[in-house]
């Protein structure tokens, strides 16, 4: 792709969510999320295969949807209330809508079934950019309106913890187990968004870490799917030994960081005296764990000269820059001793 319009297209990314984070109007919001929409769209069909077009096409259609959802509850919440300002959402009928449509921007379930689907069709550059970029802009519309109905969001974080974790149980893509990944992350941020809307931006930043960490490991093994992933070994020896720790990390194993947004989540759910949701919410992540250590055992427990499906790549050296790799890679693994000061920062 010409760099020019590379640019131009990610300056178009940039300022669709600063424009939905600057805006305290439905119909500024609304814009921002379309300029976010409509910037990405080229940069996933530039590749002009028809997997990439057709989950362009599937994406452009969910937004689309979720969008006009928006706009439509928005209207008519100033037709009830008589006012656009986001942080004034009286009424629960537009709540209720706004919530489901920016769920269904984002890929929570029940209206997930889109993300794994366009995540597969995509390379893992534009995969990383929808993974973590494309969340900001509705999650901090979601956190405005704060929404006063709990029971919508502690079904839809406690389906989507579950279908994540289920979804990805029977995957050997990884950009379908990444986007399984991705749906139950997002359950548990949004099982606690009404409790403490800090501790969904902690746990939202460290999966935006751990994620960065995950594709940029793929990106450089350039692996998409188990198989391949089992012949990285001769490729990146050291990187294959630390992989396993970053995959049990997305998983919330401790002592990695990704243990402390899930600590203190349930920690969070058990003060507010919803010990089952909790309960089920650790059991799911249990499924979650699962198929990161069968992507941890075909790094680094199948080794040569096992007889494996898949065929052994030429040795390339990578163009790829290390740097975000090796600070991402750090992060994702040795964050937790932070876990005090994190939990100083959220206590009001």
């Amino acid at each position: 792709m010409n760099p020019y319009i590379l640019a131009i297209l990610l300056f178009g990314l940039g300022l669709g969510t600063t424009v939905t984070f600057a805006s305290s109007h439905w119909l500024l919001a609304w814009m921002g999320l379309e300029m976010n929409t409509l910037a990405i769209i080229p940069l996933m069909a530039q590749h002009h295969h028809p997997r990439a077009v057709e989950a362009t096409t599937k994406y452009f259609l969910t937004q689309a949807t979720a969008a006009a959802m928006l706009l439509f509850a928005s209207v008519t919440n100033a037709w009830l209330s008589g006012q656009w300002d986001i942080q004034q959402m009286t009424h629960p009928l537009p709540t209720t809508i706004i919530t489901l449509a920016l769920a269904l921007k984002i890929g929570l379930a029940p209206v997930h079934a889109w993300l794994p689907e366009v995540l597969q069709g995509l390379d893992l550059t534009v995969g990383l950019i929808l993974s973590t970029w494309q969340k900001l802009a509705p999650f901090a519309l979601i956190l405005q309106i704060n929404p006063t109905n709990s029971t919508i969001l502690i079904i839809l974080g406690l389906t989507s913890t579950l279908i994540g974790g289920w979804g990805g149980l029977n995957q050997t893509q990884l950009r379908k187990i990444l986007a399984y990944s991705s749906i139950a992350h997002l359950g548990w941020m949004i099982l606690v968004l009404q409790f403490s809307p800090s501790l969904t931006l902690l746990t939202l930043l460290t999966y935006f870490v751990m994620t960065f960490s995950t594709f940029l490991v793929f990106k450089l093994n350039k692996a998409t799917t188990i198989n391949t992933l089992a012949t990285s070994w001769t490729k990146a020896p050291i990187l294959t030994s630390l992989t396993p720790l970053i995959l049990l990390s997305l998983g919330g194993l401790p002592p990695l960081t990704g243990f402390m947004p899930k600590w203190l989540i349930l920690q969070e759910l058990a003060k507010q005296d919803l010990a089952l949701t909790a309960t089920v919410a650790a059991l799911s992540a249990l499924l979650s764990l699962y198929f990161y250590l069968r992507l941890s055992y075909a790094m680094t427990l199948t080794m040569s000269p096992n007889n494996l499906s898949g065929t052994t790549p030429w040795r390339l050296s990578s163009s790829q820059s290390t740097l975000p790799l090796a600070i991402s890679t750090a992060m994702a693994i040795c964050l937790l001793p932070l876990a005090p000061a994190a939990t100083a920062l959220l206590t009001p």
